[in-house]
């Protein structure tokens, strides 16, 4: 990957001219323009990952979120993104040729988008406006840690994103108990985490989303590698369906400086080695430009 290309996806504002809760970003694992529509403002969250990149030096906006207000700036944001005008702007003037088209509309942000009681709102009008958009080959994501999909109400939302070219980017950082403590930091138990991905999986076709570090200079250990392969091959033969797998490391400041990126060699041999061992179509994104590489 080019210096130009990492400095791109490095850029994460989740903020737009003066819009509350829609933002652009030219994502490396979209593979391409991605909406974002964070209904996280207040940085509300049940983990407390080690690695968390959200800015969390400043307190978040609390409230309800305003809907209309939402809809509108999504509504926008299509437009823009699907007529080329975004890129007219400065912060996506040097955007290759191969990013300028629109991937994706993403629920994610600032927090866990599905502790919000507005969540199956925010569902109902990304679809809607993808549907009025005429745009039927735009996904709609939803980027979540899993823990509430058994609730009903998100349980119905889902529902919504599967009839509206929906796709889960579930969250996995861990394949044992004792990791997902040290890295996930959360009260939620990891067999809930773990009941609600093999539902959800054998559901509809979904995506993994990990993200590997160096941990006091150290990255995953063997172990903890073979117990996560042991993991996904458990789900895929019980009956669920992954898509795909991201392996990702840090990409901007994470919340604990003992954290740091794995190198660009570790992502690719680590890819590789999940590849083999779970036999999943498994793709590496690598990290920060300062990092020395391995």
């Amino acid at each position: 990957m080019s210096t130009d290309a990492r400095q791109i996806f490095q850029s994460h504002p989740r903020s737009y001219a003066n819009n509350k809760y829609v933002y652009p970003v030219l994502s490396r694992r979209a593979g391409g323009l991605s909406i974002g529509v964070n209904i996280n403002p207040d940085r509300s969250c049940n983990f407390n990952c080690i690695y968390c990149q959200v800015d969390r030096s400043a307190p978040g906006t609390t409230g309800p979120i305003d809907l209309e207000v939402l809809r509108t700036e999504l509504e926008q944001m299509v437009q823009w993104a699907a007529g080329g005008r975004i890129f007219e702007g400065p912060q996506f003037a040097t955007a290759p040729p191969q990013l300028r088209r629109l991937r994706d509309i993403a629920i994610s942000g600032d927090g866990e988008p599905t502790l919000r009681p507005e969540f199956p709102q925010v569902v109902d009008i990304c679809a809607e406006v993808r549907r009025r958009s005429g745009l039927d080959d735009l996904k709609l994501v939803l980027l979540t840690n899993g823990s509430l999909l058994h609730q009903p109400a998100v349980a119905a939302a889902l529902r919504t994103l599967d009839a509206n070219n929906g796709e889960i980017w579930f969250k996995l950082d861990a394949g044992s108990q004792d990791f997902y403590r040290r890295v996930a930091r959360s009260a939620v138990p990891r067999e809930q985490i773990i009941a609600n991905l093999i539902e959800t999986a054998r559901a509809r076709p979904i995506v993994i989303q990990t993200l590997l570090m160096r941990i006091d200079g150290v990255g995953p250990s063997h172990e903890e590698i073979d117990a996560y392969c042991g993991l996904l091959r458990w789900l895929t033969s019980s009956g669920g369906y992954i898509r795909l797998v991201q392996v990702h490391t840090i990409a901007r400041p994470p919340a604990e400086s003992c954290v740091t990126p794995l190198p660009d060699a570790e992502i690719d041999r680590l890819a590789n080695l999940i590849r083999q061992e779970t036999g999943l179509h498994v793709e590496g994104y690598y990290g920060a430009l300062t990092e020395p590489q391995a």
